[in-house]
């Protein structure tokens, strides 16, 4: 009986010992308007988040956890993050003080390991003046109030989300900012064009926050890009996806869609993140042309990837990306390639094919703009002003055409060089904007 005593007592403080978690790393990004740090845990713990003023602390005591990496090691430059210590607290429990230079409004929660990553607990400081860090986005170009056509660019991953991980050490987030940076460039060189980066620099947005940013921006177009991973690393080539209201038009759609949606998982997003609306949302979808208009540029994009890529499926793929579902922006996903595979993986690193790949999206898109741009945008006015064309059937004169379109006869004239009144049946005439 003593015996099974002593055994229980060591069961439960084996049990005891091993409910404790260890902070085995600390990590910290800065994004727009918010700091976050990440602390990976060897296993749960609770915690407790509250602020100290005069001076301003942010206080984090964690229960039954030590601290096993150096706090000084972590970049606090252009964060309001000035100093980071800790103390062991009631013996058994770990205080984290950050003492800040600017005041925030923090936030905590904990997440559950994952087949993407491990305990952690994040903290996000929310800055309380952040309007001045919100990009500039051109509503109307130079002529009178014709507006540009805005292009939201979004760099997948980011920040604690790396992105699919090739060999060499590469990272899907670096490549795949490196080319939306690129064809943000190309697009600020375009009359007519307001391209917005969606994601500026490493850290995290969710997939829900990516479309919600490309709303607020007014966006009429949303280009998503990503370098995936496969199961083979053989697997290669460049694809272009739109949303999918039903199923995955592939296995290998349906693969990378839920590859591209567990980012979620690794960034954190809770319960109150989710769409409450979400079959409201493909509804609304199945209803209206934006789908339609995805599907179209994105064969665009595709057609001009092909001379950069080989393509890895000829056709633009569907699939449920969260990331695609805005009903009121036409949306695409560009796979530039598989960095899984050892070769692609290592022209994506190159500067060379980050600008080759940037300049087929570009190109794709552009192609796509000029021949269908929203109304009220300087390309629509100066597509307008080109007129339409008409062929000349049996039966029309030039004065019946002229008074069938509203235009002088004179203007028909001059603006098709036709100096008499004899016209062919088959020959085709511009006829002026009016």
């Amino acid at each position: 009986m003593g015996r099974a005593w002593i055994g229980a007592i060591l069961g439960w403080l084996v049990a005891g010992a091993a409910m404790a978690a260890d902070v085995h790393d600390v990590r910290l990004w800065r994004a727009p308007d918010h700091t976050r740090v990440v602390f990976d845990l060897t296993g749960p713990s609770e915690h407790n988040l509250f602020v100290l003023q005069n001076p301003t602390r942010i206080v984090l005591d964690v229960t039954d956890t030590r601290l096993k990496t150096n706090l000084s090691d972590l970049q606090l430059d252009n964060t309001p993050i000035r100093q980071v210590r800790s103390a062991v607290r009631e013996g058994d429990d770990l205080r984290i003080v950050m003492d800040m230079s600017a005041s925030v409004d923090p936030r905590s929660f904990s997440l559950k390991a994952n087949e993407k990553a491990g305990d952690r607990l994040v903290v996000d400081l929310f800055d309380q003046n952040a309007t001045a860090a919100k990009p500039a986005v051109k509503k109307t170009a130079q002529q009178g109030s014709k507006r540009d056509i805005i292009i939201a660019i979004d760099a997948g991953h980011g920040g604690e989300d790396p992105g699919a991980l090739g060999p060499g050490k590469r990272r899907e987030k670096d490549v795949v900012l490196a080319i939306a940076r690129e064809l943000h460039r190309l697009f600020q060189a375009d009359t007519g064009f307001a391209p917005t980066l969606i994601r500026t620099g490493d850290y995290y947005i969710s997939l829900k926050g990516r479309r919600d940013l490309a709303r607020q921006r007014q966006a009429d177009l949303f280009v998503s890009i990503h370098a995936d991973a496969f199961k083979r690393t053989e697997a290669n080539g460049a694809s272009v996806y739109a949303l999918s209201t039903s199923g995955a038009t592939s296995t290998a759609a349906r693969y990378l869609a839920q590859r591209e949606n567990a980012a979620d998982l690794v960034g954190g997003v809770r319960l109150s993140d989710k769409d409450d609306v979400l079959a409201g949302v493909l509804a609304d979808l199945s209803m209206t042309s934006t789908l339609d208009a995805s599907l179209q540029v994105g064969t665009q994009v595709l057609r001009n990837v092909d001379n950069v890529a080989r393509l890895h499926k000829k056709n633009v793929e569907q699939a449920g990306f969260a990331v695609l579902k805005s009903p009121d922006i036409p949306s695409i996903l560009v796979e530039t390639g598989f960095i899984s595979n050892p070769t692609e993986a290592k022209r994506l690193s190159t500067s060379s094919y980050q600008k080759k790949m940037a300049s087929a999206i570009h190109a794709g898109i552009r192609s796509y703009m000029l021949a269908h741009p929203p109304s009220g945008t300087l390309i629509a006015w100066n597509k307008a002003q080109r007129g339409t064309e008409y062929t000349i059937a049996s039966g029309d004169t030039l004065s019946g055409i002229a008074q069938r379109f509203n235009v002088s006869l004179s203007t028909l004239k001059s603006t098709n060089g036709i100096r008499g009144s004899k016209i062919m049946v088959g020959q085709k005439l511009t006829i002026p904007a009016t």
